[in-house]
């Protein structure tokens, strides 16, 4: 295994330059998110425009996911994720200077669409690396982009303490993004060489369509769960239960850390225990989690709520993109870039329904939306024992 130059690389040091990858997209996802209301006051918007952009990011997501899929096709998943972290840098680096608004909308949507060409090609070269390594690793790479986020955050606490501005966060991130596309243009996983466009009898689409189906829900429910969270639990805790303004981000730092705690040690577990009966398990915590806030409507529930289903959905979504990748094995980045997709429409319902019933019938009660999907989702997770490849030759490592 070597490098474009023929230098030699394990796949150990490779799956550690995709972990870089992820910590990347990370690190500039969560300072453009923290450096949200600076951005705001240096523009001049209001609420209204901001979330009208983050809906447009959203959609340049999507079509940055497939993308990457053209890109994959034709010169590797390699190329695909290079030229998203490239893109990215530059959608960062754009958004540290003020700007006319139009221009400023202008380069969060191209950060969108590199950002959506990295989604689906770091799980591309993730499932790649895993093959080469024989064990499972995927949950270890998706720790590295909540330990990054974890790490944005604390970067722009920082910065903003110190009275430089948060677009110094938002340059560093950029300028991370950059390196590690410049040395992954040589050094990530070949992919071209390990994929083809369809099955041999002609019949590739209709092969991996129930793939694509039942991980995709997978990605979706876990998303939605996820975006409930991300964007609800701060307001619900200090709006609906009263608590102090020092309080209420913790509901979101305890699912943040649930879910880098789940990903280290998810590697390890997986392999031992199969993967249907973890993504059953999953599926079951999530909605535990998300059934007690609406249980319980106390602080401590509420902080514990988030925790538990921080568990459930830090290990769904590399599992459920392994899954799709192995499934699907001379396919696999076509299959991981529509997977990817679903990831923008459950991260939308998450914010915009939950969002939509916080006026009529509350957030406590809003939060069963995700319960609700999660037993819906129940029946067809059970059908990945039916997808061929699922259980890897794994199950020895780990």
């Amino acid at each position: 295994m070597d490098d474009v130059s023929g230098t030699p690389m394990s796949a150990a040091a490779r799956a550690r330059l995709i972990g870089a990858g992820y910590a990347a997209q990370g690190l500039g996802y969560a300072a453009v998110v923290t450096a949200l209301p600076a951005f705001k006051d240096r523009q001049g918007i209001d609420d209204t425009f901001v979330s009208a952009i983050l809906l447009l990011v959203c959609v340049a997501a999507a079509g940055g996911s497939m993308l990457a899929d053209r890109v994959a096709a034709r010169w590797g998943s390699r190329f695909a994720l290079a030229s998203g972290l490239m893109l990215v840098a530059a959608g960062l680096a754009g958004a540290t200077v003020a700007s006319p608004n139009a221009v400023f909308a202008t380069i969060l949507l191209a950060y969108g669409v590199g950002l959506g060409a990295v989604d689906a090609s770091l799980s591309m070269q993730g499932v790649l690396v895993q093959a080469r390594l024989g064990r499972s690793v995927m949950s270890r790479l998706f720790a590295a982009y909540t330990a990054a986020a974890i790490a944005a955050a604390l970067l722009m606490s920082g910065v903003l303490e110190s009275g430089a501005g948060a677009e110094l966060a938002v340059g560093v991130a950029a300028v991370f993004a950059a390196v590690v596309a410049v040395v992954g243009w040589r050094l990530f996983e070949p992919g071209r060489t390990l994929r083809s466009s369809a099955a041999p009898d002609g019949g590739g689409g209709r092969a991996i369509r129930p793939i694509v189906l039942v991980c995709g829900m997978l990605i979706f429910t876990a998303f939605l769960v996820d975006s409930a969270i991300s964007t609800w639990s701060t307001v619900y805790l200090q709006d609906s239960l009263d608590a102090a303004a020092s309080v209420a981000p913790l509901g979101y730092a305890a699912y943040q850390a649930a879910v880098l705690v789940s990903r280290l040690v998810a590697d390890h577990v997986m392999p031992r225990a199969g993967r249907l009966p973890v993504v059953l398990g999953c599926l079951t915590v999530c909605a535990t989690g998300c059934g007690l806030v609406a249980a319980l409507p106390s602080v401590g529930a509420a902080v514990a709520g988030f925790a538990i289903a921080g568990i459930g959905v830090g290990v769904l979504v590399p599992l459920a993109f392994s899954a799709a990748g192995e499934a699907a094995a001379a396919n696999s980045d076509e299959v991981i870039a529509k997977v990817n997709l679903f990831n923008y429409g459950g991260a939308l319902l998450g914010a915009v329904l939950l969002g939509a019933l916080s006026e009529p019938v509350g957030l406590r009660v809003a939060f069963l939306i995700p319960v609700v999907v999660v037993l819906l989702t129940l029946p067809l997770a059970r059908r990945l024992r039916h997808l061929a490849g699922t259980e890897p030759a794994l199950k020895a490592a780990g």
